[in-house]
């Protein structure tokens, strides 16, 4: 009964994201890019120089505050 109400709960951010995602297609197609460049930046070290942990998660923090804004 309680993960079936957390499912229904977790379906509805995520309609309500995708709602959002869809009407702005710019904004969407940043945010992902942001997104990559942060698991791109964990993935290698050679750009980051010496702090590629601190760039990747800097841009994933970006990135998921992006996607809160949709929740808002």
């Amino acid at each position: 009964m309680f993960l079936r109400e957390v499912v229904r709960h977790f379906m509805k951010l995520y309609r309500k994201m995708l709602k959002y995602f869809s009407k702005r297609p710019f904004y969407n197609a940043v945010i992902h890019t942001v997104a990559g460049i942060g698991i791109g930046f964990l993935l290698t070290y050679t750009v980051a120089g010496i702090h590629p942990v601190r760039w990747g998660v800097a841009f994933l923090v970006i990135a998921l505050l992006g996607h809160l804004q949709a929740l808002r």
